[in-house]
C-alpha cells in the first residue's frame, strides 16, 4: 500500500497584496468587455444609449465584483512547504492541487513580475522540472522572499542533481 504525501508543517503563504493584483487584472478584463458590448449599441442608436443598453455594464460590473471577491479567496489558498527531499505546492478553492516537486529534478527556478505586480512589489516564481509539462508557479510573492527561495531552490537542486 502507497504511503500517504505528509502535508504537515509550517506553510507559507504568499501575500495578500497579490489579490489586488489579480482584481485589478479582472476589473480592467471586464471593462473591455462592456465597452466592446456597449459601444456599439451606443453608435447603432444616435450617441445615445437606450434602458437596456445599459445591461452589458450591469453584468460586467457584477461579474468584475465577483472576481475580485474569488480573487481574495483564491489568493488565501495559494501556499509551499519546504521538505527535506522536495517542495510541495497547493492551490485551488474547490479542487484542491498539491504537486510535489522533488529537488533534483528541478531545471529552471524563473522569477517573473509583470507591470502590475511590479507596483505592489511582488514577484511570480516559475521552476520547471524534467517533465514537459510541468511547470510550476508560485505567484504573489514578496521580492525578497522570491529571490532567497530561488536561490536556496537553486543550490539545493544543483547539489541533489550531483549526488546522483
Amino acid at each position: 500500500m502507497a504511503e500517504r504525501l505528509d502535508v504537515a508543517g509550517e506553510w507559507q503563504r504568499i501575500s495578500m497584496r497579490y489579490a489586488i493584483v489579480e482584481s485589478i487584472g479582472s476589473v480592467i478584463g471586464w471593462a473591455i468587455v462592456a465597452a466592446g458590448a456597449t459601444i456599439p449599441i451606443w453608435f447603432a442608436n444616435d450617441s445615445s444609449l437606450p434602458w437596456w443598453g445599459w445591461l452589458p455594464l450591469a453584468a460586467a460590473g457584477l461579474f468584475a465584483i465577483l472576481a475580485v471577491v474569488f480573487a481574495f479567496l483564491r489568493t488565501r489558498t495559494i501556499g509551499y512547504l519546504q521538505r527535506p527531499d522536495d517542495l510541495l505546492v497547493r492551490r485551488g478553492m474547490l479542487f484542491r492541487r498539491f504537486v510535489a516537486v522533488p529537488y533534483g529534478r528541478m531545471q529552471i527556478v524563473d522569477i517573473t513580475q509583470g507591470p502590475i505586480e511590479r507596483m505592489f512589489g511582488l514577484k511570480s516564481l516559475k521552476f520547471v522540472t524534467a517533465a514537459a509539462s510541468s511547470a510550476i508557479t508560485i505567484p504573489g510573492m514578496p521580492g525578497s522572499s522570491a529571490e532567497e527561495l530561488r536561490d536556496r531552490l537553486v543550490a539545493v537542486s544543483e547539489s541533489r542533481r550531483a549526488g546522483l
